[in-house]
């Protein structure tokens, strides 16, 4: 007898709704009601489906939304060049022989194939360029390929350096290439192995160019493998780029991945991807500004000085010492995607402050995330609620046509958005 079709009736059946909406897990004190757990977690996938033709997300109020480029492969960050070409990271995660084992593997393989998160990583970075300024990428090339996984990119002169899943590596690079044959030169090992919970792996230079700065994430959803299998993870490295030397530059974040700077204060600013199966309502993702040595809870604590109890051992120490992050952004909306808008060609409401790519959820019953929304600042620090940029990327079925990852604005002023359900990169403009 085949009972597998009723386990994963009785899996999604598993945990409890929302009690609150989900505004109350958003802004700078986020309510953090007690945790509920079960047995079995809720799950609540959005079944990943693409766009069907001529469909495309919602814009916001005096926005519209164009695609840039279609028929990619799985993107999920972008990057744009000094001369406005546009980098694109086509990528998945790498095999990870035991980062799902037994039964509940079994389960999550089939609920990440459900989602769209199981394609075979294309491996590669493809350039497109829009030399007419029309809005569309007449020129698409594959920049590099034979890569490990790779995510996060940064340009400091003549040097492109890419993270991929186990490593930080450069290329050269002159104005204009549109491919890079050269052969990776490696700048410093970053952890991966069999486990490589969160594979990806973002960079993000110093205004000067003197520094790296790597998020790495956590092995884990709250530290069930075992501390050990934590070191060097959820965290942010201070690389030295000329010789690879690194230092833990903030700890505690489960799984930093969008990097930005404040150009008002000069802070790093991070998108983090807070704990699962706590309940609907917990654990809120958020974005804040890191500080040099600072520890922001994980495993032990979350949202500052709550207690996980579900980690062992337990090091009041530590948590004491955890730091509230600035802003919440809603629990479970996956907040990946991370970019700072001194200034764009957009209207008013999205000229100074963070656009924040939510990738959506799957333990949270009803769904959040799933849409791109502007993070209004003043004086280098959120001062308002979020605002609706993109939406509409699940249909009245609640199927996902798209999900949002990656954000940039491009040397126009326009907004990119990477989405790597429905392989394209989205533009936006003003209406």
């Amino acid at each position: 007898m085949n009972l597998r079709p009723a386990i994963v009736i009785a899996v999604v059946a598993c945990g409890s709704p929302a009690r609150l909406p989900l505004a109350a897990g958003i802004g700078p004190h986020p309510q953090l009601p007690a945790p509920s757990t079960s047995l079995i977690p809720l799950v609540n996938i959005a079944p990943a489906k693409g766009w069907p033709a001529g469909a495309h997300p919602a814009p916001g109020a005096g926005l519209a939304v164009a695609a840039f480029a279609t028929g990619l492969d799985h993107p999920r960050w972008l990057y744009v060049l000094p001369n406005g070409d546009v980098l694109v990271a086509e990528t998945n995660g790498p095999k990870r022989p035991r980062n799902n084992p037994g039964i509940k593997g079994w389960f999550t393989d089939r609920f990440q194939k459900k989602a769209g998160s199981a394609v075979k990583s294309a491996d590669r970075i493809t350039l497109l360029r829009d030399a007419d300024g029309d809005g569309v990428a007449e020129t698409r090339t594959t920049f590099l390929d034979g890569l490990s996984s790779p995510f996060g990119m940064s340009l400091v002169g003549s040097t492109l350096y890419v993270a991929n899943t186990d490593g930080l590596v450069r290329f050269p690079y002159a104005t204009g290439d549109t491919v890079i044959t050269a052969q990776a030169a490696k700048v410093v090992d970053l952890p991966a192995g069999p486990i490589n919970h969160h594979w990806s792996k973002n960079v993000i230079a110093s205004r000067d160019g003197s520094r790296l700065y790597v998020a790495v994430g956590s092995n884990s959803n709250a530290g069930e493998r075992g501390i050990g299998a934590e070191t060097d993870r959820a965290a942010i490295w201070d690389v030295d780029p000329s010789t690879g030397a690194h230092r833990i530059y903030a700890s505690g974040l489960r799984n930093p991945v969008g990097m930005a700077w404040a150009p008002e204060t000069g802070a790093l600013w991070v998108a983090v991807n807070e704990r699962d199966e706590l309940g609907s309502d917990l654990v809120p993702d958020y974005m804040t500004a890191v500080h040099d040595g600072a520890f922001y809870g994980f495993p032990y604590s979350y949202y500052g000085q709550h207690i996980d109890k579900r980690v062992k051992p337990r090091r009041p120490d530590l948590v004491a010492t955890a730091v509230v992050p600035d802003y919440a952004l809603g629990a479970h909306t996956a907040s990946l995607g991370l970019f700072y808008a001194a200034t764009t060609s957009l209207p008013a409401p999205f000229a100074n402050g963070m656009f924040v790519g939510q990738h959506g959820s799957w333990n949270r019953k009803p769904r959040s995330g799933y849409m791109v929304v502007f993070v209004p600042f003043a004086n280098g620090v959120p001062a308002g609620a979020p605002v609706d940029v993109l939406s509409g990327f699940l249909d009245g079925d609640g199927n996902a046509m798209g999900r949002p990852v990656g954000v940039v604005i491009d040397a126009r002023g326009a907004l990119l958005v990477a989405d790597d359900v429905g392989n394209t990169v989205w533009r936006v403009t003003r209406r």
